[in-house]
């Protein structure tokens, strides 16, 4: 899965699952689509390929659903919560093709591919079914239903990156925008469910990726996230198109992808998610280090502080290795945010165990996290293999454990900023009042102050005079200013 790119600090479990995100209408055609998304940044990201393909057929994304006549559910399989929380919004576009009975309702994504038989057949849910590789095949299926019948495709390719189609950018910001660089996962974690939902890891064509962050540049965004469940594995080889198959013939990695996509231009900010432990090598490192606008945050998820657990967990590395990473983050990129994900309550996991997790925690002293209480998934390794045998309540206590420490830690971050300067660029109005305005600065941090004549898309700089235990709250000092490279 990708491992979360997040929002300061985040605390996630079952009863917690982020809310759906409905996305902005735009131009198209008389036919109207309705898309929502669930779950991980990719998912948004394929939302916009989706309005993509679906727009050269005519159709017109809308922000209500009660204007569309094509209804899609972009889907996210890694928790039951989530799953459960699409059923309860599919039976209510169920009751609403009682009235509007040419309704097309559909489901994309993670859950679609996982559930294709549950969902048309036996609870006769949806209209449609279409997994992560077949967003090219959604005119003909949206065809077949309007014929009277139900369509599905949900096979998976080696070959799908879509890197021909450019995304509908469906987020109206117009600062911030996402860049799908691989998809699958060749990882196996024996939690995770992906590598089956979304299938073999592939890489894109290093040059369609330079070439869409000109494009966003040229149209006004300043900050692009490079999106790949394992970014770290990113290669490029052309006797493979993006599987490597020939280690002889030239080879792009993501460090030199990182430097490619930098040198766009001077102003473009670089962010990237999700990178692994076991694949983060120190040329990533450097890289960030060379570039002003390669932005000094990283999130490699750990899961468990503990080495045995991590083994059980098929990570690749231990606790050793995890902290030798972290200390080369912190030599060659002295001033670099990190955050993570963890896991309380795998199975079999013992109060030693989830203690060493604790005091890894102590160790590194993270910025943000995502912090989750094990939820076991159907197909993965850890369901066929191992026994969910820590109680829900033992769960519960470890994570709210791990909950007010890293609550701890990031407060204390957040306190080390005051009276400190830092360039951010302006995303948009503050939420909570029109008078201020709101950006990140380079280790991902929202930053909020007073709008005055600033405007969205420029560069401030900002001196932090007061926190809140997620947000700094500061001034402009400074005029606008354009990032340089080192």
């Amino acid at each position: 899965m990708i491992e979360g790119l997040h929002e300061g600090n985040k605390t996630i479990d079952e009863s917690k699952q982020g809310e759906a995100t409905l996305l902005d209408s735009t131009k198209g055609g008389n036919k109207k689509l309705y898309l929502e998304s669930y779950g991980c940044q990719m998912n948004f990201s394929d939302s916009e390929v989706v309005a993509s393909i679906l727009s050269k057929e005519g159709y017109e994304t809308v922000s209500q659903s009660s204007e569309a006549d094509v209804v899609l559910l972009n889907t996210c399989s890694i928790r039951d919560n989530a799953e459960q929380r699409v059923r309860t919004r599919l039976k209510q576009f169920k009751n609403a093709k009682k009235e509007r009975p040419n309704l097309v309702v559909g489901v994309l994504g993670c859950m679609a591919e996982r559930l294709k038989k549950k969902l048309l057949d036996q609870e006769k849910l949806v209209d449609l079914v279409a997994g992560p590789d077949a967003y090219r095949d959604l005119p003909g299926l949206i065809s077949e239903v309007e014929g009277g019948q139900k369509a599905v495709n949900v096979l998976l390719s080696r070959e799908e990156t879509y890197a021909d189609i450019s995304p509908v950018r469906l987020d109206k910001n117009g600062v911030t925008a996402f860049i799908s660089i691989m998809r699958g996962c060749d990882n196996m974690c024996s939690f995770c469910v992906v590598p089956f939902t979304r299938g073999r890891e592939r890489s894109r064509d290093p040059q369609s990726i330079v070439q869409e962050a000109k494009e966003l540049h040229d149209n006004g965004y300043r900050e692009v996230t490079l999106l790949g469940q394992n970014v770290d594995s990113y290669r490029w080889n052309m006797s493979s198109k993006g599987r490597i198959k020939d280690e002889s013939k030239p080879t792009v990695n993501f460090a030199e992808l990182l430097e490619m996509v930098a040198q766009v231009a001077p102003d473009l900010r670089i962010r990237f998610s999700t990178s692994h432990p076991k694949d983060m090598t120190d040329d990533v490192l450097h890289a960030m280090a060379k570039y002003d606008n390669i932005c000094k945050y990283i999130h490699l998820p750990v899961q468990s502080g503990n080495t045995e657990m991590l083994k059980k967990m098929n990570r690749g590395y231990s606790r050793e290795w995890y902290l030798n990473r972290i200390e080369a983050i912190h030599r060659i990129i002295p001033d670099c945010a990190i955050s993570t994900d963890i896991i309380t309550g795998f199975c079999g996991e013992t109060d030693e165990q989830h203690n060493d997790t604790i005091s890894l925690m102590k160790e590194v002293k993270y910025d943000f996290a995502y912090m989750f209480r094990y939820s076991e998934r159907p197909r993965t390794v850890a369901e066929r293999k191992f026994e969910d045998d820590v109680p829900d309540e033992i769960k519960k206590a470890r994570l709210q454990e791990v909950i007010q420490l890293q609550q701890q830690h990031s407060a204390e971050s957040n306190k080390r900023q005051l009276g400190k300067t830092f360039e951010v660029l302006i995303e948009g109005v503050s939420k909570k009042s029109d008078a201020d305005l709101c950006g990140r600065n380079t280790h991902n941090t929202m930053i909020v102050f007073p709008k005055g004549d600033h405007k969205k898309g420029q560069y401030v700089k900002v001196k932090v005079n007061d926190c809140t235990s997620a947000t700094l709250l500061g001034e402009v000092v400074e005029e606008e200013k354009v990032l340089t490279t080192a």
